[in-house]
């Protein structure tokens, strides 16, 4: 696979989302009233003023959370290939793992992680 392959997948991720895009703007009747543009919050209408300033430590914790997450996904194919790539595959995840640390660390020091 080389990087044509990549151009075809790119283009071809494009156009199907293009395509939804443009079927769900044809296909759905655009309306506009007042209780479409109230803030919606679980069923209960809003009281008080609506824009407020949340804590940024929730983003920063669901964006660590999403980060680690991810990084699981590049695990599972290691596992796979670990046995048949041997000394060089064990070296690769210990790298891996150490930049992992060294994020947890860094976000550790910031705060990130502390809840309130």
């Amino acid at each position: 696979m080389g990087a044509s392959s990549m151009i075809v997948l790119i283009i071809a991720a494009l156009a199907f989302s293009s395509i939804a895009i443009l079927i769900a703007k044809l296909v759905t009747k655009a309306t506009k009233n007042q209780q479409k543009a109230e803030p919606y919050e679980c069923g209960i209408p809003t009281q008080g003023k609506t824009w407020i300033q949340l804590n940024v430590g929730y983003y920063l914790f669901a964006l660590i959370f999403l980060i680690f997450d991810v990084e699981l996904i590049f695990i599972y194919p290691w596992a796979v290939v670990a046995k048949t790539l041997g000394w060089f595959a064990l070296i690769e995840i210990v790298i891996f793992f150490f930049i992992l640390f060294m994020g947890f660390l860094y976000a550790h020091k910031k705060g990130a992680l502390k809840w309130m």
